[in-house]
């Protein structure tokens, strides 16, 4: 029904706060924005099972399946994030800490699909994302992790960009993503036997979803997204795309350290 995001020892650079989400889906008849009395009580559940004084926000996302006219399916969206926030709220969260209540209009499928209806089905739906207060980690060391990028590298390390992070949903390079990027551009053009692999990640999808929604693009290749749009920059920056390819992982290699640090890109080397 819903899914924690569990804390565990990996490689982390310094002292970090690492928060925890936890995302629980309400899912629609076609056309619909009313909650029958299951899906109320499945609510009321999610609510009261947590520890309420660890709650630092909730944010509510509607989404539609791909049928219908865009605008009718942003009120559609918007009106099954209200429906949600009302029964979060009478459940007695107070109604200041929902940060967000978003109706993000219809999600974009493949052509090609197979189980159509089964896709469909499970992008009417709303996210109830719970956040929780920061939880201060150790610095834990793994092999083979790196932050910066040096000359006795071997194939298979993983350069980790801590400081390029994405906002959610989102596969636009921020301005201290760019920053991140620039400096790890002058690296890679001191060593250009370096030869990597891009590698996007997200966090927080339903269990039925490995992979997210961009919200620019309305489809489901966010990670996938994040991986090219760093892979953009860098040849931009003069890296030669021979030495790079990129790839999304979608939510199936979480570090364990927190929501905002599984929206991340990675490098992997491939070729020395």
């Amino acid at each position: 029904m819903f899914r924690f995001i569990k804390i565990l020892p990996l490689f982390i650079f310094g002292m970090l706060s690492a928060q925890e989400e936890v995302v629980h889906s309400v899912y629609f008849e076609t056309a619909k924005f009313g909650i029958a009395d299951a899906k109320v009580e499945e609510i009321t559940k999610f609510v009261t099972e947590v520890d309420s004084a660890r709650i630092e926000s909730i944010s509510i996302y509607g989404y539609c399946d791909d049928r219908g006219k865009e605008d009718y399916n942003f009120k559609l969206s918007n009106n099954r994030a209200n429906a949600v926030k009302d029964k979060i709220v009478e459940s007695g969260v107070k109604s200041k800490i929902i940060v967000t209540i978003e109706g993000r209009g219809r999600v974009l499928i493949e052509d090609d699909i197979d189980n159509l209806s089964e896709v469909r089905s499970k992008n009417r739906r709303v996210d109830i994302v719970m956040n929780f207060k920061e939880i201060p980690i150790e610095k834990l060391e793994l092999p083979g992790v790196y932050s910066e990028i040096h000359k006795t590298h071997v194939v298979g390390d993983r350069i980790y960009l801590d400081k390029l992070l994405f906002e959610k949903g989102s596969s636009k390079l921020t301005l201290k993503s760019k920053t991140e990027l620039d400096r790890m551009a002058r690296a890679l053009h001191r060593y250009k036997n370096l030869e990597f692999e891009i590698q996007g990640h997200v966090c927080c999808t339903p269990p039925f979803h490995k992979e997210a929604i961009d919200k620019h693009t309305k489809k489901r290749k966010l990670s996938s997204n994040r991986a090219e749009a760093v892979f953009k920059y860098l040849s931009f920056k003069k890296i030669d795309k021979k030495r790079m390819t990129f790839k999304g992982y979608g939510n199936t290699q979480p570090l364990g350290k927190g929501a905002d640090l599984d929206r991340r890109v990675e490098l992997v080397i491939t070729k020395i």
